[in-house]
């Protein structure tokens, strides 16, 4: 038994049923937990996001459809990474906010963000409409290895982003931002200042959750590059 067979073998996993696709049209997916009860501490979490997991608010996931394969764990070597044009343009077009670290996101201007990126972005998304109880449970609720940062232009916030701290790297647990600031490409934006964060703290990778051949929403992932997605239980590296 190797190390990742070890790591999956110790830890309680609950299966959902089958249910509707968030990403495909018509397609039925499942989704795998990890016991609720054990608490995600920063081990797990980088043990576990090797092997392809997720967070969610207080539960590590991933997908584990009997048909389908086709949502991969994509991560970037930060040692590695090289700048587009594009991307360049974006980093400078953006150098105007300011960023500022938060232990909590316990403030109205941060849900009200939220609601506006959910409401407006994602209204065919299972996440919609946006609810205080939500975001509570799915931004809010995190380890004790999470960080929140806030971008501001001046005193106005455009862009929150969720953290964790992994032993091998950042993950990106979720960034959400201001709908009508389109042409700052401010998603983009929190990609490449994480991946200069990762670097700062000296960490090897960027994970960047799920990518998925095809789909409109995920495409942006692969423009970072060089990549890495987990393929059969290795990472490949794509240039």
């Amino acid at each position: 038994m190797n190390s990742k067979s070890k790591i999956i073998s110790s830890v309680r996993l609950f299966r959902t049923s089958v249910h509707s696709c968030s990403y495909k049209d018509g397609e039925d997916a499942v989704t795998v937990f990890v016991d609720p009860e054990l608490v995600i501490d920063q081990s797990l979490n980088s043990k576990l996001s090797e092997l392809g997991f997720r967070r969610s608010g207080a539960h590590l996931y991933r997908p584990d459809c009997d048909s389908c394969a086709a949502c991969i764990s994509c991560r970037v070597p930060v040692a590695g990474f090289n700048w587009s044009r594009r991307q360049r343009k974006i980093w400078k077009s953006n150098q105007d906010l300011t960023v500022e670290y938060r232990n909590d996101l316990d403030d109205s201007d941060s849900y009200a963000l939220y609601k506006r990126y959910i409401n407006t972005r994602h209204r065919d998304g299972d996440m919609y409409p946006a609810t205080p109880e939500q975001f509570e449970a799915f931004i809010k609720t995190g380890t004790d290895d999470t960080l929140f940062y806030k971008f501001y232009l001046g005193d106005k916030l455009l862009a929150v982003s969720v953290m964790d701290v992994l032993q091998q790297g950042l993950s990106a647990v979720y960034t959400f931002f201001d709908p009508d600031y389109e042409k700052r490409s401010l998603g983009n934006f929190v990609i490449l200042w994480q991946i200069r964060k990762a670097a700062e703290m000296k960490l090897s990778y960027l994970f960047l959750g799920y990518w998925i051949k095809g789909c409109a929403k995920m495409q942006y992932k692969s423009s970072f590059r060089p990549i890495e997605m987990l393929i059969e239980g290795n990472w490949i590296l794509l240039n």
